[in-house]
């Protein structure tokens, strides 16, 4: 095990070193905290879900410092990729906004290329004509690698054996921990796919006392990520600031070393009583 978390790791068969947080711009993080971020060692930029002005002049200000090279930008496009439709007017018509979406993040942020294209909630096998696009668009140098994002977890299998994607990205966290068993068994010993987790806080609920089971301490974001971070399997975790003091809780997770398993059991209780549980009428699941 590693001594320290802010030692960047190789990203499975993506060819990238990457740090072992990744921030996106969805929840609105100031161009001034990613920077700040970038210069202590965070070097993923997940511009994903929301393609946000403060990420994109971020990305701008870094290039015009000339550290591009150690920025790895990954763009996620939400495209409809329905499988089963080969040569259908909808399966070709998904593939060419593919296409556009990822011409369009490139040039909204002043890039010609993107370290990571990820074919965004693709709970179901794709059309080949969007993976062809997917293809296409690395082949022509306009992103670098393939990966996929999933709600399903037993998709994973197909996409994993299928070795078409360089890297997956699964939820997981100390409530959802399915992945250890349906996911993370799968992954070949060698030349396996990069490894994203992301929902490390599960949408903020186990950092909320409210939440926490009697008698233990609640988790900040930080102990989230370590959680995350500390299993083999994963080599990087999403992280999603609001502001400059979600940026920095993040970013200390990298300065510490991956939980020893006291923690691990105590964050394992926390997510057993989250999960599952009703709140005013709705299921934490």
């Amino acid at each position: 095990m590693v001594a320290s978390l802010s030692q960047p790791v190789a990203l499975g068969r993506t060819g990238l070193t990457v740090s072992r947080l990744a921030v996106g711009a969805s929840y609105g993080v100031p161009q001034g905290a990613l920077e700040s971020a970038f210069d202590r060692g965070l070097t993923f930029f997940y511009w994903g879900s929301l393609r946000t002005r403060a990420m994109a002049e971020a990305i701008r200000a870094i290039a015009r410092r000339g550290q591009r090279e150690r920025l790895v930008v990954a763009l996620q496009s939400f495209v409809p990729a329905p499988a089963g439709l080969l040569g259908s007017p909808v399966s070709m018509a998904s593939a060419a906004a593919l296409r556009l979406s990822v011409h369009a993040g490139l040039r909204r942020a002043g890039l010609d290329r993107a370290e990571v294209l990820i074919l965004g909630w693709k709970n179901a096998p794709l059309s080949p004509w969007v993976c062809e696009a997917a293809a296409r668009l690395r082949d022509e140098g306009k992103v670098r690698s393939l990966a996929v994002s999933c709600h399903h977890r037993p998709t994973f299998r197909a996409y994993i054996e299928d070795g078409f994607f360089d890297a997956i990205m699964v939820r997981y966290n100390a409530a959802h921990r399915g992945a250890e068993g349906e996911v993370f068994p799968l992954l070949p010993p060698r030349d396996g796919p990069g490894v994203m987790a992301y929902t490390a806080t599960r949408w903020g609920g186990l950092c909320d006392p409210r939440l926490t089971a009697p008698g233990e301490r609640t988790p900040r974001g930080r102990d989230c990520y370590r959680f995350c971070l500390s299993h083999p399997a994963v080599h990087l975790c999403m992280t999603g600031p609001a502001d400059e003091a979600e940026m920095d809780e993040a970013l200390t997770a990298l300065e510490a070393a991956p939980m020893d398993e006291e923690e691990l059991a105590w964050m394992r209780r926390v997510g057993d009583h989250l999960h599952g549980r009703r709140h005013l009428g709705v299921r934490v699941e």
